[in-house]
């Protein structure tokens, strides 16, 4: 197994051991996860650094439930997310899980307090708007609230996106590139409101990143690489 644990913490936010995962079909499928074990405490930052191709991304879709690996465990806040079916799962992520994609993935038709308040309306949590505009609030938008995402910069939808990912005050917020689409400035200040509502709730962070400097904030760094072998599928390894 590919432990990539670090050191084990008493009540893990993500816990995660012995996964497997391939993709595609006959010559065409490749090995992405294999054996990979990781233990992530409550409260903690860390962050998944590595080349593209070397299964980060896909390790985070595993841990937010949204891809299923072929074997192992996965457990998020206590919960083992493949005993449960697709409704259960989704009312589970609405509720524990909050995802910053780096397309930002907001609903054009909807303003961004919609944005904010649809997935915790889905979730069946009270006062949504109330959250919503509370938390636009807290990334610096309470004036844009009423704007559709056209109308909004590339810096205010990621800010919108962040906003919706930390209103139902999940167990854990994970973060794939959330600045790739983003100028260096606008970036930074993504990444300052993502600490900040990091530390001021005590949520657990999995940020997937190529920038070394930025995972240094992190209180743990995952060093994920990619091994391919002559004849042989490609796999993660951890060093």
């Amino acid at each position: 197994m590919n432990d990539i644990s670090g050191r084990l913490l008493a009540g893990a936010a993500v816990s995660i051991d012995g996964v497997n995962l391939s993709l595609g079909r006959g010559a065409a499928r490749v090995h992405i996860l294999k054996d990979i074990g990781l233990h992530i405490g409550r409260g903690e930052a860390v962050a998944l650094l590595g080349p593209s191709g070397s299964g980060k991304s896909t390790l985070l879709m595993v841990m937010t439930g949204l891809e299923r690996p072929d074997s192992g465990s996965v457990l998020v806040a206590g919960q083992n997310l493949l005993t449960l079916d697709e409704d259960r799962l989704a009312r589970f992520r609405g509720r524990n899980i909050g995802i910053v994609f780096q397309a930002f993935h907001l609903i054009p038709t909807m303003t961004a307090l919609e944005n904010v308040a649809v997935p915790l309306e889905l979730a069946g949590i009270g006062n949504a708007m109330a959250i919503a505009e509370r938390e636009l609030a807290a990334v610096g938008l309470a004036q844009r609230a009423w704007h559709y995402p056209a109308e909004l910069s590339g810096g205010e939808q990621q800010r919108v996106a962040l906003a919706r990912a930390l209103a139902p005050d999940p167990a854990i917020v994970v973060a794939d590139e959330p600045t790739g689409n983003l100028d260096e400035k606008t970036g930074s200040e993504i990444i300052e409101l993502l600490f900040r509502g990091q530390a001021g709730r005590g949520t657990t962070l999995v940020l997937v990143t190529h920038d070394a400097a930025l995972a240094a904030r992190c209180d743990r760094v995952v060093h994920m690489r990619r091994h391919i072998e002559a004849r042989a599928p490609a796999e993660s390894r951890v060093e």
